[in-house]
């Protein structure tokens, strides 16, 4: 009976692996709604009933000016609120607010606000980006449980998802412009407002966009990510390199860190799951940036649909090169006057931790915009089942280059009241620069003393 047993498990075992595997892919029937009913990201094409959000209507690429250094005019810069969300009348949209938006609300009531404008899905990506991910809609397949990709091109590999493990997936592979060399800062501001920078050089390349990629032989790199802090002095010139992997299970994330002070290379493992952020005072963990990054594996993912919810949109206001740091960083939160929310459909996924597995955060709601598959609110929950941190991001599209992405993401601590806000680059000398070219010797190891020299 024992043999009989563990023999009916393994088979129910396999059975379920396999389900797991059919179910990452759609028949192509379904996948061709992608460009019709779907948008070619697999968003519904159409608005809501009352037209409060629009059908999908990408915006051209010359939907503004842009200056010398890259900022980009804001397209709907003539636009006023609809309405303002405050304190007071905060109850009145709860039903579309997640629940640490509403939260700031109470935390912050005299000063923390979201002002609503008309709604806009303008959102797009290169008609090449469009193809691959049609392809993937029918080819792409999840492996080891769920934590890696196999037959993947370029972004999004379920623009038809089924599954919560599928909508991070699309978050963790969407569409970034291939590549980007960037500045930008990072504030961690006091209760009362005061802030110092951290100066930040990035460059981010997905693997297909190396010079010596090879489509016949890709290989478990996802991208390559290297990232040269530039000031306050006492942190200049210590550098972080990131070689991501599809299937972190099968090879885990490598990273190294270069120390200015020692000129010494070494591993970092610590740069994953609940690891410190990068001169983050203690107040984001590794896989906080980009609002969520790294491997799926400590969590239960459990896809809760979608629902219409008040988010962060077209952020070109706040991106605005006109503006200083100081007109962005406030006391307890950023500046909301220069915020813009919209009502969006967003994906909502509940991520559990595992038993047995380790995370400081044991919960995290997550809220996916539609259009773009960028997270746009994450709530995240302490041991005790406590709503900790509430992380929103304030995106915008990129539209000369058709690239959707964030101009500013914020960590709250509602605990202790303070936060961090990165990807400010309004005093910078240039916007981002997409289009970085790059070999796989720039991202090695040995590379990164060079790149560390002050």
């Amino acid at each position: 009976m024992k043999i009989t047993k563990s023999l009916f498990q393994a088979g129910v075992l396999g059975l379920s692996l396999l389900a797991t595997s059919v179910m990452a892919a759609v028949p192509a029937a379904e996948a061709d709604k992608l460009g019709k009913s779907l948008t070619p990201m697999g968003a519904e094409m159409a608005g809501n009933a009352d037209g409060s959000i629009p059908a999908w209507k990408p915006l051209p690429k010359n939907a503004g000016t842009v200056d010398s250094k890259g900022f980009l005019s804001n397209p709907f810069a003539s636009e006023k609120p609809l309405f303002t969300i405050t304190a007071k009348n905060v109850d009145q949209y709860k039903d579309k607010l997640a629940p640490g938006q509403y939260a700031m609300f109470k935390r912050y009531p005299e000063t923390f606000i979201m002002p609503v404008y008309t709604s806009h899905r303008g959102s797009t990506v290169p008609d090449e980006v469009f193809a691959s991910i049609k392809k993937n809609a029918t080819n792409t397949k999840l492996v080891s449980g769920g934590n890696g990709l196999e037959n993947f091109e370029t972004a999004v590999p379920f623009p038809i998802p089924k599954t919560g493990v599928e909508v991070i997936w699309n978050h963790i592979t969407r569409y970034r412009g291939g590549s980007v060399t960037r500045l930008v800062t990072q504030a961690t501001p006091q209760p009362n407002g005061s802030f110092s920078l951290v100066y930040f050089q990035d460059q981010f390349v997905f693997r297909d966009k190396m010079k010596d990629y090879d489509p016949a032989n890709p290989g478990n790199i996802l991208f390559y990510f290297k990232q040269k802090v530039t000031a306050p002095a006492r942190l200049a010139g210590g550098v972080l390199l990131v070689h991501e992997t599809l299937d972190q299970v099968k090879e885990p994330r490598s990273a190294w860190v270069y120390n200015a002070g020692q000129r010494r290379v070494r591993r970092a493992p610590q740069v994953s799951y609940d690891g410190p952020g990068t001169a983050a005072d203690g107040l984001r963990t590794s896989d906080n940036l980009d609002m969520f990054n790294g491997a799926p594996d400590r969590y239960d993912w459990k896809l809760e649909g979608k629902k219409e919810m008040y988010i962060a949109s077209d952020s070109y206001k706040i991106d605005s090169p006109t503006l200083k740091y100081a007109d962005i960083i406030k006391a307890g939160h950023i500046n909301q006057d220069l915020t813009r929310y919209e009502l969006r459909r967003v994906w909502h996924v509940v991520a559990t931790l595992k038993e047995g597995q380790r995370h400081i955060y044991a919960k995290r709601d997550f809220y996916i915009d539609e259009d773009t598959w960028q997270a746009a609110v994450i709530d995240h929950y302490d041991g005790r089942g406590q709503l900790w941190r509430v992380a929103e991001a304030h995106a915008e599209d990129y539209y000369d280059k058709q690239v959707p992405w964030y101009a500013l993401e914020v960590l709250y601590d509602l605990q202790s009241g303070r936060y961090l806000a990165l990807g400010m680059k309004n005093e910078e000398k240039s916007a981002y620069d997409f289009g970085f070219t790059a070999t796989t010797s720039d991202f090695t190891p040995a590379a990164l003393r060079q790149d560390g020299v002050r």
